[in-house]
């Protein structure tokens, strides 16, 4: 199945339109070696205007890193706008982590250490787009962003546009088939790639995304006696996760203080 040529063309022209209206001269964005940054990487080199790949490897997986390094290589192909820079965060990563204290919490400990992985990446992808005067293109996607809230705040939450947050992800998925991604990136289990036991997303959720997107559908169902046990437990862990993570969904709260004690 295809995906509508039109919508490709209208995230295009919304990507070109943004940057000129801003005035920046093109985008910037890190190269997972997964479904949502090789179609976002494709999606903003179809502007034709000047694109940076950066792979930002921290202790990784070698199958994530050659994943991403494919992706690029065959993007270059297609088109003369994208450069590319791989950059090792490793020994900044460890160097920030070996100053921090003891925890005798190491699950909590192992996830501050996951989301400092992904606010490094921001850091340095904020370096280059201030030194091109880039914009920060996201990868999130709809069940995501607005779903669950399963990125890092300030981490890869911290962008300057989202080209496909309004897309789910079995959208996704059709249209990396659409635009050709490489197999290997569309048949490889989706990760965020900030542990070190290689753990997929839906290790860390308990649902796949399919059953996520059909939770996002039924979440407001009243009666639960007609649904599967497994249902059930979906929607339970999506509510959970939501109501978890609306503090990276709404804006910052703002202390509004009234006129009169001013």
């Amino acid at each position: 199945m295809k995906y509508p040529e039109k919508v490709i063309d209208f995230i295009v022209n919304w990507l070109k339109n943004y940057a000129s209206k801003y005035k920046m001269k093109g985008f910037v964005i890190g190269v997972s070696g997964g479904i949502d940054s090789a179609v976002t990487s494709i999606l903003c080199a179809k502007t034709n205007l000047p694109l940076l790949c950066l792979d930002m490897g921290i202790h990784q997986e070698k199958n994530q890193s050659s994943r991403a390094l494919n992706h690029i290589t065959w993007l270059q192909k297609q088109y003369d706008n994208v450069n590319t820079k791989s950059i090792s965060l490793t020994r900044v990563f460890d160097l920030f982590k070996d100053s921090l204290p003891y925890q005798e919490n190491k699950d909590l400990e192992l996830l501050s250490h996951a989301n400092s992985r992904a606010r490094l990446r921001m850091m340095t992808l904020y370096h280059f787009a201030t030194l091109n005067k880039y914009l920060v293109a996201g990868t999130g996607n709809k069940v995501e962003d607005f779903g669950i809230g399963f990125y890092t705040k300030y981490g890869d939450g911290g962008v300057d546009i989202s080209p496909i947050a309004d897309l789910l992800k079995s959208e996704v998925y059709l249209l990396a088939s659409t635009l050709g991604i490489i197999t290997e990136i569309q048949n490889a289990s989706p990760t965020d790639g900030l542990w070190t036991d290689n753990r997929t997303d839906e290790d860390q959720i308990g649902a796949s995304y399919e059953e996520l997107e059909w939770a996002m559908k039924n979440n407001n169902l009243v009666d639960f006696k007609n649904i599967s046990e497994r249902k059930s437990q979906v929607i339970s862990i999506f509510s959970k996760l939501k109501t978890q993570n609306k503090h990276k969904m709404n804006s910052i709260p703002v202390c509004k203080i009234p006129l009169k004690l001013k």
